[in-house]
């Protein structure tokens, strides 16, 4: 994918700083972009026309041209410098503009300009993109006292997602998923083993076990393919409503997600969390960060967050427990994919919601900084923070056998402004990063 981008020049003509500067920025940024022909300011431009409306050049007429400005739809990147940043003399331009309500976005590096242009391809991407999710009777399963409070399954959080983005969110039955999986036949599992057995590492667990799991991968993969082969557009993301209705088959498809991932860098949707596949999505195509989904357990929680994990007391920690969050999912820390991780291990399943025949990801992310990202349920804001990643801790015959111990800046005031159960957590400090591409997508930065 690269962004179009229609390059924007005051009075008649381009002049030669113009057609200079232009010419730098095709070099260093022709990986990333396609280059359409310049047009005067005032001229209108809609998403039709472009990604975005570059400027390659600043002059002072910008102040006498807010109502052109205006006439813009599209996001505007002003890159003035023969080193594709933006010119410290517009500056001043740059914030008359934002003051008179128009959104410029201005990069004081090269790499920062290759990531929105990444991000703007990645915004017209999502116009025609999908998302598959296997699901039946979201929260009617197992724990719908839990399950069915759930947003991600609102029509309303389809449709928001849809107005707001362009994605658009397909529905299939995991029930004829899950039964058509179990009638493949082993030989072709044993197949796709042997394909990938000398890059998984597998831990103790029945043969048939990891069979029913390729078999996922198998079923998947070819609807993926199916799917793709008509004229709708690329499939982006797949969820399964995995735990709910976990009645619904044999096995988990952690395994085929990590394949899926790193073979076509495909995103993944545990319970079908359509929110966190979008918010994964964006971070990982635009900034290229690992991400995987997990479960959120503040320290300050208490009881209420022992309980579910089934742990007597949360790990211990120097300093600080109530600027500390256990963070697990399905036993471990969660699903994550082997490129992403420091250790990795296909092992047995951990919850009792699950078919005994169920695998699980044994996986650590690097310890270090992290950021923890979602997407909000309005659609208009983005969670964002910052911290560390300090260690792993294990609990025996608990729900929680490696989870992540994860330490904020202000605890409390994290566990009032939480977007969700589900945060997104990335390896470093990614704040900056997320804050510039956050435009791109018409999102404001929540940071907490």
């Amino acid at each position: 994918m690269k962004a179009r981008l229609v390059p924007v020049h005051f009075g008649s003509q381009p002049d030669e700083d113009f057609t200079r500067e232009l010419q730098a920025l095709e070099r260093l940024l022709g990986a990333e972009a396609e280059f359409l022909q310049p047009v005067p300011i005032g001229t209108t431009l809609t998403a039709s026309e472009g990604n975005a409306a570059l400027f390659p050049q600043m002059l002072g007429s910008a102040y006498r041209h807010v109502a052109d400005f205006k006439k813009i739809d599209i996001p505007i990147l002003v890159i003035t410098s023969e080193f594709a940043t933006v010119s410290m003399w517009d500056w001043e331009i740059n914030s008359y503009l934002r003051r008179e309500g128009i959104r410029v976005s201005a990069p004081y590096n090269l790499d920062q300009a290759k990531k929105l242009c990444r991000a703007l391809a990645v915004r017209a991407d999502l116009l025609r993109a999908r998302f598959i999710v296997y699901q039946d009777n979201p929260g009617e399963g197992f724990q719908p006292a839990i399950f069915k409070r759930f947003y991600w399954w609102e029509d309303e959080c389809t449709r928001r997602m849809f107005d707001k983005f362009g994605i658009t969110v397909e529905k299939r039955s995991f029930r004829q998923l899950g039964e058509a999986a179990k009638q493949i036949d082993d030989a072709k599992a044993e197949a796709v083993w042997q394909e990938w057995k000398g890059r998984l590492k597998i831990g103790p667990m029945p043969h048939k076990s990891l069979l029913s799991a390729l078999k996922i991968y198998i079923k998947v993969k070819s609807e993926i393919e199916e799917a793709e082969s008509g004229t709708k557009g690329p499939i982006r993301g797949v969820g399964i409503n995995c735990l709910n209705e976990s009645h619904f088959s044999d096995t988990t498809p952690c395994l085929a997600w990590n394949m899926l991932y790193e073979e076509r860098k495909l995103i993944w949707g545990c319970e079908a969390d359509t929110v966190s596949m979008l918010t994964k999505y964006l971070l990982n195509a635009s900034l290229g960060v690992p991400v995987m989904m997990t479960n959120m357990y503040p320290f300050l929680m208490g009881d209420a967050a022992l309980k579910h994990e089934r742990i007597p007391y949360f790990p211990e920690v120097d300093r600080e427990p109530e600027n500390h969050i256990l963070a697990a999912h399905c036993g471990y820390l969660g699903v994550v994919p082997q490129s992403f991780s420091t250790e990795w291990t296909l092992q047995k399943k951990v919850l009792a919601i699950v078919d005994d025949n169920a695998t699980a990801i044994d996986a650590r992310m690097p310890e270090g900084p992290m950021t923890l990202v979602k997407i909000e349920s309005g659609f208009d804001r983005i969670s964002v923070v910052e911290g560390e990643l300090e260690q792993y801790a294990q609990f025996e015959n608990s729900d929680c056998l490696n989870g992540a111990v994860l330490k904020v800046k202000d605890g409390p005031a994290l566990l009032n402004r939480l977007a969700s159960h589900h945060y997104i957590l990335t390896t470093g400090h990614n704040a900056e990063e997320i804050e510039l591409i956050a435009g791109v997508f018409e999102l404001e930065l929540n940071r907490m």
